[in-house]
């Protein structure tokens, strides 16, 4: 009897071991796919701040050009 006893505490401390890891491995997946978004919010804020620089760029220079003209 006592080596059945011994075998299903084994089996569930293996068993625990496992739900550790995989819910370990969850976890570093959903921080991952979290960074990932961050990134990509922060990518497409970057590119709003090009294109709002590279329109104000244009019209000093339309302005400049007016300005030269007159």
């Amino acid at each position: 009897m006592k080596p059945v006893i011994i075998v299903v505490f084994a089996a569930a401390a293996l068993a625990g071991c496992g739900v550790e890891t995989a819910s370990t491995a969850a976890t570093a997946a959903a921080l991952k796919k979290q960074e990932v978004e961050q990134g990509k919010k922060t990518m497409e804020q970057a590119r709003q701040k090009i294109g709002q620089a590279m329109e104000q760029a244009g019209q000093r220079a339309q302005q400049a050009g007016d300005a030269a003209e007159k």
